[in-house]
């Protein structure tokens, strides 16, 4: 099947402008894009070969190469007999056609390729905060060293009463072309690295940088439930474009520090709390801390062994941002046996431990019977 003539794809005459050729290819290019498109084969073909023809007759030596040989030119075991260069270059066809169908719609036109300026890089800043502050919020004042607008220029990094012009290698592009056999080479242009733009007459603050360094100082608002690993981003707070372009993001990573009386997991926090031998024996009440600042109350019935815990029910930690449900708190009993007796008390517990039965120790006698039993059946 023969291919269609490239100049009938985009729909204008062989004498067409660049700009005509141009025009034609956004208007069909956005009536066959896939997305608009979907499931339909035809206009998936239809795309690529609209594509394939703007690839073509946008380059003056491919369209010079097509009008005299045709598609001849670009068919062949080497890329075609129009000679180097003028093989398809789907790389950079692809590159070209969605800088061109969609560079629009992502912040503006980009017209001259590497004309647009260079955006600002991403920082990041880490901040530990303590469990009090991710439970009820704060607004936390931080310092960032970094790259700002410079005032002088406004970014341009041209000395005032001048401005940028077209870098004359790459004619404002931003890219240069080389041959190497039959391939064509596309890489940054070197004079200047890309932007399409060179400042003849720097400013003197930056130094045609268009961004100076400087520590600033913002404000950050860290909102209650926050957990640890958690990732805010300030938009627009990072470095500084390059003369003129936009600024990066600025990402805070939290991490909550150890808290000496809770542990936390998800919306729920633990307190480990010690009760003397006598008060877990014959009952009692403690009264233990909430992060919120409060007090709770706990009734320990008689007997209570260690690992008990008990369940206070939205004394956790809050939802983020106050929204949903909040996390219970859970206290657990440590019975803590006795330490530096005197003899007097080394004598009453003797005395309590002659006077006692199994029945006092369940888990105790339960437990070396089982071992009787073990060592029992291992003889039989």
């Amino acid at each position: 099947m023969s291919k269609r003539d490239f100049y009938e794809i985009l729909g204008v005459a062989r004498r067409a402008s660049a700009d005509e050729l141009k025009a034609a290819f956004r208007k069909k290019a956005k009536e066959l894009h896939p997305d608009r498109n979907p499931g339909d084969a035809k206009a998936e073909q239809n795309f690529k070969e609209l594509n394939e023809a703007y690839d073509i007759l946008k380059d003056d030596q491919k369209r010079a190469a097509y009008d005299q040989y045709g598609h001849e030119a670009f068919e062949g075991p080497q890329g075609g007999r129009g000679g180097p260069g003028f093989g398809f270059d789907f790389t950079t066809s692809f590159t070209d056609v969605f800088d061109d169908l969609f560079g629009e719609f992502m912040g503006g036109r980009r017209g001259g390729g590497g004309s647009r300026a260079s955006r600002g890089s991403d920082l990041r800043y880490n901040m530990e905060i303590s469990l009090e502050d991710a439970f009820s919020g704060k607004t936390a004042t931080i310092r960032v060293p970094g790259s700002v607008t410079c005032e002088a220029c406004s970014g341009s990094g041209a000395e005032a009463g001048s401005k940028p012009q077209a870098c004359p290698t790459c004619s404002g592009v931003g890219k240069v072309r080389a041959q190497q056999g039959f391939f064509t080479i596309e890489r940054t242009c070197p004079t200047c690295q890309g932007l399409g733009r060179v400042v003849k007459n720097p400013c003197r603050s930056c130094n045609g940088a268009g961004r100076v360094q400087r520590e600033r100082t913002l404000n950050v608002n860290i909102p209650q439930g926050v957990e640890d690993g958690t990732r805010i981003r300030l938009a627009g707070e990072g470095e500084a474009g390059l003369r003129g372009g936009p600024k990066g993001d600025l990402y805070i990573f939290l991490s909550i520090a150890p808290h000496s009386l809770f542990k936390r997991d998800a919306g729920d926090l633990f307190c480990r709390v010690p009760v003397s031998f006598v008060t877990a024996s014959l009952g009692g009440q403690v009264e233990v801390p909430t992060l919120g600042g409060g007090r709770a109350r706990i009734t320990i019935p008689e007997g209570t062994q260690s690992g008990k815990q008990f369940r206070l029910r939205a004394k956790g930690m809050p939802g983020l941002r106050g929204q949903g449900a909040i996390g219970d708190l859970f206290v657990e009993m440590a019975v803590e046996t006795p330490v530096n007796l005197t003899k007097k008390q080394q004598e009453l517990l003797r005395e309590f431990e002659k006077a006692g039965s199994e029945k006092n120790s369940p888990e105790t006698t339960g437990f070396f019977t089982k071992v009787k039993e073990f060592f029992k059946e291992a003889k039989d």
